[in-house]
């Protein structure tokens, strides 16, 4: 079993992260860390912070000769703006932010000051977790399973996914300060950002992640916590401000008949004359485009569709997997929201603090470090094994 534990305030010296379960001899490449680190940190629309910090890991434990060793990893990244923060006396914070954890925090451990809450509870703990899941992204690629994401919305601003593979449409997104592989929707975001700075407000959207390479059989329809689906969401839906999940284009999928959402089985010929019918008759939205698309890479039974986002009933079948999350608007906005001092029960409007005007882009990357996570997690469940050469031989053996 795989779990990691994060530990660090937004303001304080430094996030660490535990991660427990890994096998011994995985090689830990601290530049491929430090990498996704880096894509956290960018994107069109971020605060002033993240040109204060200056990102990376370092690695404190469970790796010997640059290897893991089956104990504890432990990873440290420093926060540079402690230094700014550390002598301030900052008077307490009671005037919560609507939609912001600080009201309910306060109310839940009793707290009359909300900069406990607020420091926890702020995406810089995310760090931490695309670290840890860098990790997982290296011990997936010794399996030929790779991660990665797009945005395909933000505010208004809905993108036309080309009709890419996986891979291409990544590197269109890498290319990218919004994440997005259609630039012409990807200037109108920009746009939509500026908009919304220059009105004090703020935006979410939508993020797609895509796994490829993953082998059938991860996950499990016999208990309702194993089931990978459920895996998948309870890990994206615990992403700060994500308030939706869905494998595959699920919303879509539950206005049309089950005769146009499930994926067929198909020989070999028959596959083939369904791409021929398929680009005749494709589906604009897009949505539908990135699952029509990477369903192209398929293990053993070939399919001409992946409506179900490669998961059917709680179990990964050898398609891409495909998952999509809606961000809401980060709650910190320059224009004043209506509030109440707790303090002393009057009307008050809540105080700006530094806050990015759209992270959708960033959440796209922690996104990716969670999918990473739970895919690892799954097969190290199903490979088993206490090294990476044992998890290997296994994985022979089963034909993964």
């Amino acid at each position: 079993m795989l779990r990691f534990l994060t530990a660090g305030e937004s303001h304080g010296p430094c996030l660490l992260a535990i991660v427990e379960g890994l096998p011994a001899g995985l090689l830990v490449d601290e530049e491929a860390i430090h990498s996704d680190l880096q894509r956290r940190q960018g994107g069109y629309g971020r605060s002033a912070r993240m040109q204060i910090e200056q990102d990376r890991a370092e690695v404190l434990s469970g790796v010997w000769q640059g290897r893991t060793t089956g104990a504890p990893l432990a990873l440290r990244i420093e926060n540079r703006d402690w230094a700014n923060w550390r002598d301030r006396d900052l008077p307490p914070l009671t005037v919560p932010r609507p939609g912001h954890a600080d009201y309910a925090g306060m109310v839940k451990y009793g707290l009359d000051d909300a900069r406990p809450v607020s420091e926890r509870a702020s995406a810089r703990e995310t760090a931490a977790r695309v670290a840890a899941g860098a990790v997982a992204k290296l011990l997936l690629a010794e399996f030929g399973i790779s991660v990665g994401s797009l945005v395909a919305e933000i505010g208004d601003v809905v993108a036309e996914i080309p009709a890419l593979p996986p891979h291409e449409l990544w590197a269109l997104a890498e290319a990218s300060d919004v994440r997005c592989p259609d630039e012409a929707a990807a200037e109108r975001m920009r746009e939509a950002i500026d908009a919304a700075r220059e009105a004090g407000d703020s935006l979410g959207g939508v993020f797609v992640v895509i796994a490829t390479g993953v082998p059938p059989g991860l996950g499990s329809y016999v208990h309702w916590e194993r089931r990978l689906d459920a895996r998948l969401a309870f890990a994206v839906m615990s992403i700060p401000a994500i308030k939706g999940v869905e494998i595959g284009p699920a919303f879509e999928n539950a206005r049309l008949p089950g005769t146009r959402v499930h994926d067929e089985f198909l020989t070999q010929t028959a596959q083939h004359a369904a791409r021929i019918t398929d680009h005749a008759s494709r589906i604009t939205d897009h949505a539908s485009r990135i699952m029509d698309h990477v369903s192209r890479s398929t293990f053993h039974v070939p399919r001409s569709t992946n409506r179900a986002g490669g998961i059917e009933g709680g179990i990964s079948n050898g398609q891409p997997i495909i998952v999509r999350a809606a961000m809401k608007p980060i709650p910190t906005t320059v224009t004043p929201l209506r509030s109440v001092d707790l303090r002393t029960g009057e009307p008050a409007t809540t105080q700006y603090q530094r806050s990015d005007v759209c992270a959708v882009p960033a959440a796209a990357v922690v996104g990716e470090a969670m999918v990473a996570w739970v895919l690892a997690d799954a097969l190290l469940e199903k490979l088993g094994g206490d090294s990476l050469s044992e998890m290997k031989a296994h994985g022979t053996t089963r034909n993964l």
